[in-house]
């Protein structure tokens, strides 16, 4: 694996001030990967300011919205062209399969061609007449970028949260320093190789690898920063917004969730467990809006809890990189201690543990661990109500469509919901009384960069994807203008 000893501020690799290094290792085996560069307070302030310069005099922002488009499409193509090569990387930082990882990357890439597409129609969008009543005035609303921007992203999606990101923020006309996870930095960097390749000019886009003490909280507190975009738990958006509060920074955030999954009993049971474990399994649980809140019609209950068992049961575990491997390692060993700990507390508070927990048989190394399927969870237990962020399932049963709902939206969190019916009138009549950002009708978890991404409540403000996303890195300003001969006369007669 190729050296990662360098930070890249202002078109340049360059080494952190205090020469700070700290190891990322491979989930799968506990090894080290790579030594990378840990960022400090300083290395931030001069991150910062290569993107307040490039932003308040270089060419990027003054650039037609076609010719920002040209260098998006070279960094999605830059992207398409080690496809496989990034993807082992991410498996190797990350720990998740290498068919998700290349699913990842791919819809990485697609993004920055995306929002291309979007820096384009700016060039005729910028801006939008209105129409005023007095007819001795015009005005338009210009569309302009907000500035520097600050990006934190989490370790679960390394490079796709990047791009969600890094490509609105480009295509918009910003600038940014981007943090990435201390678990997972080594996409963000190779990310920054491509962009520089693509002929992306210096200091647009620069990359801070560190920890959150060190290079997070300067960042989000940097007084150069004009927005900060930010993806993690709630706790850290939450010392984020407090942070940017002291300066009035524009803010956006997408935290955490709980998300319920409401199963009605005309479902096919086959169906209803394949999305049920996708939307818990998939990335080894580690997402945002993973539906870890089962709710199942009492009619079908029994039938479904033992297919799911039998099912998770069959999950092939391993490392990624493997043929066939379907749920790969948690990320850390912290995470792994972490998602322990919750299905203990789980035991103890009174669920019913159906099947996993434990560390498969056949792996002595690596932070991996069995799905595990919780039933009869009480509504009031930790488990229900806090998102453990791993390969856990919990599930309870239901009477009544109005009991559902309530017992779905009776959260701290609103990011993502589902709801399985072949009723589809009745789907349609639960989605929108569920109070969530995302909701699926029939399936769980699909993500189109096409579609708004984000939460109700404490899973975040603000929304990612889509001209949404693009609409988080511009200012709007109205230009209003006297047309009128005639002098105004308040004051000269």
């Amino acid at each position: 694996m190729k050296s990662y000893g360098h930070l890249f501020i202002d078109g340049h690799w360059v080494a952190p001030v205090r020469h700070g290094r700290f190891d990322t290792i491979d989930p799968s085996n506990e090894e080290v990967i790579a030594s990378v560069s840990a960022a400090t307070a300083e290395d931030i302030d001069i991150a910062v300011n290569a993107a307040r310069k490039a932003f308040d005099e270089g060419p990027w922002p003054r650039m037609r919205g076609a010719e920002r488009a040209a260098v998006l499409r070279r960094i999605g193509k830059g992207i398409r062209e080690r496809l496989q090569e990034l993807a082992e990387i991410e498996v190797r930082d990350n720990g998740k399969p290498l068919a998700e990882a290349l699913w990842d990357l791919g819809d990485a890439a697609g993004c920055f061609e995306y929002y291309a597409g979007l820096a384009e129609k700016l060039d005729e969008h910028a801006e939008t007449p209105i129409a005023l009543s007095d007819d001795r005035f015009s005005s338009v609303a210009r569309k302009e970028p907000v500035g520097v921007a600050g990006a934190i992203i989490p370790w679960n999606f390394p490079m796709l949260m990047a791009a969600w990101k890094v490509a609105p923020a480009l295509a918009a006309g910003c600038t940014m320093v981007l943090k990435p996870s201390e678990l997972t930095p080594l996409t963000a960097l190779e990310l920054a190789g491509i962009a520089a390749n693509a002929d992306l000019p210096p200091g647009v886009l620069n990359v801070v690898t560190g920890f959150g003490h060190d290079a997070g909280a300067p960042l989000s507190e940097h007084p150069g920063i004009d927005k900060l975009a930010f993806t993690g738990s709630v706790p850290t958006g939450s010392r984020i917004m407090q942070a940017a509060a002291r300066d009035i920074k524009n803010v956006s955030l997408e935290l955490g969730g709980k998300s319920p999954f409401i199963v009605f009993d005309d479902s096919d049971i086959d169906a209803a467990v394949e999305w049920i474990m996708f939307g818990i399994f998939w990335n080894q649980g580690e997402v945002c809006s993973a539906t870890s809140r089962v709710l199942v019609q009492r009619g079908i209950h029994d039938r479904l809890l033992d297919r799911l068992k039998e099912e998770a049961r069959r999950i092939t575990i391993g490392n990624g990189l493997k043929n066939g491997v379907l749920l790969g390692p948690l990320v850390s060993k912290g995470q792994y201690d972490k998602v322990r700990e919750a299905v203990e507390r789980g035991v103890s508070e009174g669920a019913r543990l159906v099947t996993g927990g434990g560390r498969p048989a056949h792996l002595d190394k690596g932070y991996f661990m069995e799905p595990v399927v919780f039933a009869d969870v009480p509504a009031d237990s930790w488990i229900w109500n806090e998102e453990i962020f791993g390969p856990v399932v919990c599930i309870r049963a239901f009477d009544e469509e109005a009991e559902a709902v309530r017992s779905a939206n009776d959260s701290r969190f609103g990011l993502a919901a589902a709801v399985m019916s072949r009723d589809l009138a009745r789907c349609e009549r639960v989605a929108r009384a569920l109070r969530a950002g995302i909701v699926w009708i029939n399936c769980s978890q699909p993500t189109f960069t096409e579609a708004p991404w984000g939460g109700y409540k404490q899973s975040g403000i603000g929304r990612e994807l889509g001209e949404w996303g693009l609409n988080n890195y511009l200012e709007t300003k109205q230009i209003t203008r006297y047309d009128s001969d005639t002098p105004w006369g308040w004051y000269i007669k």
